[in-house]
């Protein structure tokens, strides 16, 4: 156990997906996993371990934002052994090519901040995702043929954004979409010798203004963590 996860030794697997909504994950375990066990929800933050096609896998929430999910993934990594960690959550798409419900896998993650800023000081570290896990989780979108983008993404500090400035330069640049975790995820895994990847739906889009219903969020995510799922066993 740790102080944010009541997991006993051996209850979670190496390979740990993290959606942001601890609700998110009951369903994603639920839905994907054969005979899933809950073995955390100390502050609401739900984590299930199951089997998926033979393999052991964790679906644990991560709350929103870096710092929150700096906490889950230091822990799991440091004191559950983990070395896989996926994010599967929502992004904001920033390129008028991509639409609702694509799959946005995330090459790399730029940011303003993060909770591990600090330790690089005057240097501008470019955080990554795993090559083998992007390689993978791309392949096996185009084997279910979903709409599927690869490529750069923005991590922010916030969510109710107030600077159009930076998101037209952004969307010049060719950033794909915005989310608030995956940057401090790939650092953290750099720092640990694991593997991570962020692939995320996208639930709304920042060029035309359109939006997933919020009832339909979570049943369009299947694909997303069929594809996760694939590449972590790849």
């Amino acid at each position: 156990m740790t102080i944010h996860i009541g997991a006993k030794p051996g209850e979670i697997a190496e390979t740990v997906l993290m959606p942001g909504d601890p609700l998110r994950a009951k369903w994603a375990a639920e839905r994907f996993l054969d005979n899933p066990v809950c073995v955390n929800e100390v502050r609401g933050m739900l984590g299930y371990t199951g089997m998926w096609r033979g393999n052991r896998v964790t679906i644990h929430g991560s709350g929103m934002g870096m710092p929150s999910l700096s906490i889950y993934a230091n822990e799991l990594i440091r004191d559950y052994g983990v070395k896989t960690l996926i994010r599967i959550g929502s992004t904001g798409a920033m390129q008028s090519h991509i639409g609702l419900r694509d799959v946005v896998l995330a090459m790399t993650a730029s940011s303003m901040s993060t909770p591990s800023r600090g330790i690089f000081k005057e240097l501008n570290f470019a955080p990554c995702a795993d090559f083998g896990l992007l390689q993978a989780a791309y392949q096996a979108a185009q084997a279910k043929g979903s709409s599927v983008h690869v490529g750069g993404i923005y991590s922010s500090d916030v969510f109710y954004d107030e600077r159009p400035d930076l998101n037209e330069q952004m969307t010049r640049h060719g950033v794909l979409a915005v989310e608030m975790e995956a940057a401090e995820l790939y650092i953290l895994a750099a720092r640990h010798g694991c593997r991570a990847l962020a692939a995320l739906t996208v639930s709304d889009h920042l060029v035309t203004g359109e939006a997933m219903p919020s009832d339909q969020r979570q049943s369009s995510f299947s694909d997303m963590v069929e594809i996760a799922l694939e590449a972590a066993f790849a």
